[in-house]
């Protein structure tokens, strides 16, 4: 079940009307069982995978909080051990056994290990990570077990934040499904103003920009370099609103129930360094792996070739996170370097940066530079396969051939959405105060924007059923 589709609509308002009918102390029975059929509504039988996991993690969080210290690591290792495996079966045993396959016949040996023939399970990176933070933090003592396997179940299965994100802790969401939220009229209405900006971002932006991407990046040998660098900077835009899309919907989606979901964008392409790109994009899952994987490496606390190590082991492996293939991993290489030369070149004097220079002039200029190199990593993991990626990377450097447009609407409509969302973000990030015309101190104008933002929607939105990106992961 698609947040962009009718069905969501009707299953959110029928969820969230008997949620607020039910005594609290029953509604994690609603959620959990509404959870599930969310779930269902992909691929059924994948809930068993879900299933397991949660068995494995709920009886392994209360083994670690009982055990002694000698003893703990040892259920903390059966947990991740299952999670991962799970995780290596669906998503990495076909690329590792094709890369095995490829070393073996260089020595004309064939393989023994056969391939799978299975589909991903929906959403399968993100509630596994988030099912491991949980016996983490339980191993670090920063949070208890949970006794009640429904709550728990619920934590994994939560349906908002299921499928992509916003990845939580335990610490910030298991407690919540004890909370009784009484129906809060200021609340309800924020979150179905998060859920409208999310539905402008997802049908009117990314899936626009969606179509000039693919019929591009699909067929990158009949396009020329203009038109391929223009489908960079669209899958620069559609990337992030397909995505900020799905978090504003499902953080929106919560907070009508009065559920409290971490924010997981903060505008990254006003970023000024690729460090602080980092802390503004998926700010769940950079949080994940600096608190899990970077800190315990040692992160910047060991000498200078160890901390660049860190930070290129971590990138990679988030690479990996988001895909087994090639491109996801070069992807991740590349802003890892990023941040490695960044780091090396912080002390280095440029005089075009100079004090003399307007500060808004740097701003800018910084701003820019982010955003290319960020868009020149989207161009390997946007591509099929990493031969695509090069000729890409060709075509716009020689800049030769016709600009591709099967007609003028189609990039009018395009532009018009990139400009909607820069108008929108550049009044957020700088702006002084909270000022957005949906949260105006005149309902004449809040409601006219409303009404505005739902028929942008129906005039420009493209309902074709397109599927979030981050679903594949």
């Amino acid at each position: 079940m698609l947040f962009n589709s009718f069905q969501f609509i009707i299953f959110f308002s029928i969820v969230t009307s008997v949620y607020f009918l039910l005594p609290y102390q029953k509604r994690w029975i609603l959620l959990l069982l509404s959870s599930c059929y969310f779930y269902m509504s992909f691929v059924p039988v994948y809930i068993l995978i879900l299933g397991f996991t949660i068995g494995v993690d709920y009886f392994t969080g209360i083994a670690i909080e009982n055990a002694k210290n000698g003893q703990r690591k040892w259920f903390l290792l059966l947990s991740l051990v299952a999670n991962i495996g799970v995780l290596s079966v669906f998503k990495y045993h076909n690329f590792i056994n094709q890369n095995f396959t490829g070393i073996l016949n260089c020595f004309h040996v064939s393989n023994p290990i056969p391939y799978l023939s299975i589909l991903l399970p929906i959403g399968l990176s993100f509630h596994t990570f988030q099912a491991m933070s949980y016996t983490i933090e339980v191993y670090r003592g920063n949070q208890k077990a949970e006794k009640h396997f429904g709550i728990f179940a619920l934590y994994v299965l939560f349906y908002p934040q299921l499928v992509a994100g916003p990845i939580e802790r335990p610490q910030n969401l298991l407690h919540q499904f004890r909370e009784k939220f009484q129906f809060d009229l200021d609340r309800v209405g924020e979150g179905l103003k998060m859920m409208l900006w999310g539905f402008v971002k997802k049908i009117v932006i990314a899936d626009r920009l969606a179509i000039y991407v693919n019929t591009t990046y699909n067929h990158t040998g009949q396009h020329s370099g203009a038109s391929l660098l223009l489908a960079t900077i669209f899958f620069s835009f559609q990337i992030y609103c397909d995505f900020s899309a799905y978090s504003d919907i499902a953080i929106g989606t919560a907070k009508v129930m009065g559920f409290k979901l971490m924010v997981n964008f903060k505008r990254p392409y006003f970023a000024q360094t690729m460090a602080e790109f980092w802390k503004r994009w998926h700010i769940s899952l950079s949080t994940w792996f600096k608190d899990y994987l970077y800190i315990p490496l040692g992160g910047n606390r060991l000498s200078a070739t160890r901390w660049y190590m860190n930070l290129m082991v971590v990138f990679l492996l988030s690479g990996l996170w988001h895909g087994a293939n090639w491109t996801y991993i070069i992807w991740g290489a590349l802003n890892g370097a990023y941040l490695v030369i960044e780091i090396l070149t912080k002390k280095i004097h440029f005089p075009f940066l100079s004090s003399q220079l307007p500060q808004k002039l740097v701003r800018v200029f910084k701003i820019l530079l982010v955003f290319v190199l960020s868009s020149f990593a989207w161009i390997f993991f946007r591509a099929n396969t990493v031969s695509d990626a090069f000729v890409v990377i060709k075509k716009i450097a020689s800049f030769k051939g016709p600009l591709f447009y099967e007609n003028p609407s189609m990039l009018i409509y395009s532009f018009a959405s990139i400009f909607l969302l820069l108008l929108v973000e550049m009044k957020q990030e700088f702006y002084i105060g909270s000022f957005s015309f949906m949260h105006h101190k005149s309902w004449i104008v809040r409601n006219l924007t409303y009404a505005v933002l739902i028929i942008t929607i129906l005039l420009m939105g493209v309902f074709d059923g397109g599927q979030f990106i981050y679903f594949q992961f």
